[in-house]
This record gives structure tokens, sequence and C-alpha cells, in this order.
């Protein structure tokens, strides 16, 4: 089958399930994108067209939607938290479009379309950038946001699951925007301990404004470089165990 007998059939599958020709051809234009970027035969790469664009149907958001219509939000969570949070916000149709400098997550959800989104992590410094990201694109991942050493991966969780992947059902946006692990919760307990006790320390005179912001900004330095230091090393490992096996 040709490519345009291809695409011909899936947009006539599409259109069966009243999808608007609209998405169709919107739907149709980024598979062709893609097509040309993978060298690959339609058929090779998707499937047959019918059993594909049930796969597809209704699944794909209406392009051109008024930003003004998707809802936005945005979070953050320690670095031992936010695989869990990402999987959860995900599953509720939250889309990551970026890491603001803060390293909180940005996110939108469309109004009419959503869908549940899948999230992973990987250490992707200067020598492994390449390796992951050539391992992970052709199975549908984006990179959607960086912090440190690590890269936050996105893919629609329809590219696996099908029409399972849509959300039907919106849960109210979340009041939090902060979501701490107990180990973050602990590492800021003893930073507030440290921090308040160099605060009386100035007050009672022991401790000038000098020491007291060099106490603060050791502390902070501190805190961060090792939280960072102890996941990245479990990250680590993980790796490694993954690759072993």
């Amino acid at each position: 089958m040709t490519t345009d007998a291809y695409f011909a059939e899936l947009s006539g599958s599409l259109r069966a399930a009243h999808v608007p020709d609209e998405q169709i051809a919107a739907t149709v234009e980024d598979l062709r994108a893609h097509l040309a970027e993978t060298g690959t035969a339609p058929e090779e790469e998707f499937g047959p067209a019918a059993a594909f664009a049930a796969q597809l149907g209704g699944l794909a958001p209406t392009p051109g939607e008024p930003d003004g219509r998707a809802e936005s939000w945005t979070w953050t969570a320690d670095l031992f938290n936010d695989r869990r949070m990402l999987a959860v916000h995900g599953d509720q149709g939250w889309e990551v479009e970026s890491l603001d400098p803060l390293g909180r997550f940005v996110c939108r959800r469309s109004a009419t379309a959503a869908l549940r989104w899948e999230y992973r992590r990987e250490i992707i410094g200067v020598r492994r950038r390449a390796k992951v990201l050539a391992e992970l694109e052709p199975e549908g991942w984006e990179l959607c946001g960086e912090w440190l050493v690590y890269g936050y991966f996105k893919r629609p969780r329809a590219a696996t699951a099908g029409p399972a992947g849509a959300l039907e059902v919106r849960p109210a946006a979340p009041h939090r925007r902060l979501f701490l692990s107990r180990r973050g919760k602990l590492a800021l307990a003893v930073w507030a301990v440290v921090v308040g006790g160099a605060t009386a320390a100035c007050f009672i005179g022991t401790l000038g404004m000098g020491g007291l912001a060099i106490t603060i900004a050791l502390t902070s330095m501190f805190s961060a470089l090792f939280t960072s230091h102890l996941e990245t090393a479990k990250g680590r490992v993980d790796q490694d165990r993954s690759a072993s096996s």
C-alpha cells in the first residue's frame, strides 16, 4: 500500500469515528512529518490503518486551541518525590511543557480532548545526552525539561494504551504547588533548625549579620548539594542495574 493510500484509509476510518476534519488533517500532517524523519513505511511504523485509526480516534488534541481555554498549573517536588507526583498528575491529564528556572514543572491541560500523560526521568549528562535521546525518541518520548543532571521525558499514554489513554473526567486543579517527600521534609526541617539557631545567635549578639548570611548560604548550598548527590547516586545505581539485566 502506498503512503497516500494508507493515509486515505486512515482519514476515512477517523472520519467514520466522527473525528473532525480539521483534527484529521492535523493528525495526518504530523504523521507524515514523522515518517519523513524516520524514512519508514506507514504500515511498518503504525500498523494497519484501520487498527491505528481505532487507537487515534478522538485522542489527538484539536489544532489551534486558544491558550485561554486550556488550564495552566505550575508545581514542584523534591528529587525524591518528582517521579511519583509526575505519574499522579500525568494520569490527571497534566502535560509538562517545560521546567522554569526554579525547577518547577510548568503544565497545561486541554479543555477539550485531554490526554493522560506518562513521564520518565533519566540522567542526561553531556556524554549521555545523545545516547539517551536516540534510545527514547523512537519510542515516542519527548524531552520536556531539564534540571541539574536530569532530563524529564513525556509521551501521551495513548501511544501505548490506545483509547484508554484519553481522560474522560478532569479532576480539579490541585491547590497545592509543593510536594515534598519525607526525606525532603526532613532536610527542610534540619535547614530550618540551623538557620533558626543562627538567627537567634545573631539577635543575642554572638553572631553578626555577616555570619548569619554565611550560615544560611552554606546550609542551603550543603542541603541542595547533598540531596542532589544522594539522588544522583541512586539514579546511577538503578541505571547500572538496568544495564546489567
